[in-house]
């Protein structure tokens, strides 16, 4: 029964604390700014760091990471491992649809990379690494996190983890790749926008879709409308 109660309190938990949505609280909080009305017009790191710059947008990937992280490692460590998955799943969905936004949401990119840090750490790194490629290769921030997904659930299998997990990984990619499906027509349209960074102003470099970056290191150009 105590069982029973724990793990009821973990997934009320883990759901609430992802539908905290830093990317709005801090702009607001810190900068007076709502994201959403911005950019994209999404709660996410990325859209953060195109509105407010590096340190807002490194502040909320931190905090969106560990809202990832701290139910699902609590849940691991007390929990059966079928409960804790189960976690991990209703943490990431209250990032992508916050009860506190009525149902609005991210597209739960970092809050993922959170619980697969809290799960798997060397998936979670093969991941990171994924993304970071892409990123750099495309400039193309969605495209990199469709393949960081997709990396994610590839993984477990590579690495030959336990049912539960594949299952988690599965569906948590699905839930990733449905967040992004606006930027997946984009992508085969060719007409999704791409980042600059800091070098590109000093070489003079400025992609299809893409403005030169501003001395505060922000991201330029709309993306996904999605609240």
């Amino acid at each position: 029964m105590v069982h029973v109660a724990l793990a009821l309190a973990l997934i009320i938990v883990g759901y609430l604390l992802g539908s905290i949505p830093f990317g709005v609280a801090i702009g607001k909080w810190f900068w007076g700014v709502d994201v959403r009305e911005h950019g994209s017009g999404n709660i996410g790191t990325t859209n953060v760091f195109r509105v407010l710059g590096k340190r807002a947008g490194t502040l909320v990937l931190v905090c969106d990471m560990g809202k990832g992280f701290l139910p699902t490692w609590v849940a691991v460590h007390v929990l059966p491992t079928w409960v804790a998955l189960i976690v991990a799943l209703v943490t990431v969905l209250g990032h992508t649809y916050s009860v506190f936004l009525r149902g609005g949401g991210g597209k739960g990119v970092a809050t993922g990379a959170g619980v697969i840090l809290a799960l798997m750490w060397p998936v979670f790194v093969i991941t990171v690494v994924v993304w970071a490629v892409v990123v750099l290769v495309t400039r193309i921030v969605s495209l990199a996190s469709i393949m960081a997904a997709l990396t994610f659930a590839v993984s477990t299998f590579i690495f030959d983890k336990p049912a539960l997990y594949q299952v988690l990984a599965v569906l948590a990619t699905i839930v990733v790749i449905w967040a992004h499906r606006g930027n997946i027509r984009r992508i085969a349209l060719r007409c999704e926008n791409k980042v600059t960074f800091p070098w590109d102003k000093r070489s003079g470099h400025s992609g299809p879709g893409s403005s030169p970056a501003g001395g505060s290191g922000r991201l330029q150009g709309a993306g996904d409308t999605r609240r």
